[in-house]
């Protein structure tokens, strides 16, 4: 960005909650990328467009389908147009973690053996959806607090 004469530097800026907005969503496309790279992810051959059966493993640990992967990739397509203004930045990790735990809570509710645990999900997604979750909505309300003097 140029920084126009009469602005100060804080004009160009570029806030907490959008950096962090941005970096999440770059972490998001290229977790959705890496799902799709065959030795990054284990038993890349069983991979099923959706469902329990989907054996692949991101990193040998998270289970993945390729709609597991294509959520990835537009999680973090939404957090790098969202991150472009400080409210849209809040609004992404807010909703987003909200979504992240309501994902967890579907995963540890469902029978991951289930046809009903169709995303596919197992142990560690859960925990990382945990994480996710509480981590997105803390730095969502923790990046956008107005110090104990600020007027509103």
């Amino acid at each position: 960005m140029v920084n126009r004469p009469g602005r100060g530097a804080s004009a160009t800026a570029v806030s907490p909650v959008r950096r962090a907005a941005q970096a999440a969503g770059v972490v998001f496309l290229l977790i959705g990328v890496l799902g799709f790279i065959p030795g990054i992810t284990t038993d890349y051959g069983t991979m099923k467009f959706a469902g329990h059966d989907s054996e692949a493993k991101l990193l040998g640990l998270f289970q993945v389908s390729i709609l597991h992967n294509l959520v990835h990739l537009a999680y973090g397509v939404a957090g790098l147009a969202l991150a472009r203004t400080v409210s849209g930045a809040r609004t992404f990790l807010l909703a987003g973690g909200a979504i992240y735990l309501v994902l967890w809570l579907y995963g540890v509710v469902v029978d991951h053996d289930s046809g009903a645990n169709f995303v596919p999900l197992n142990n560690a997604d859960d925990w990382l959806h945990l994480f996710l979750g509480v981590g997105m909505i803390a730095l969502g309300l923790a990046l956008t607090r107005r110090p104990a003097g600020a007027r509103r």
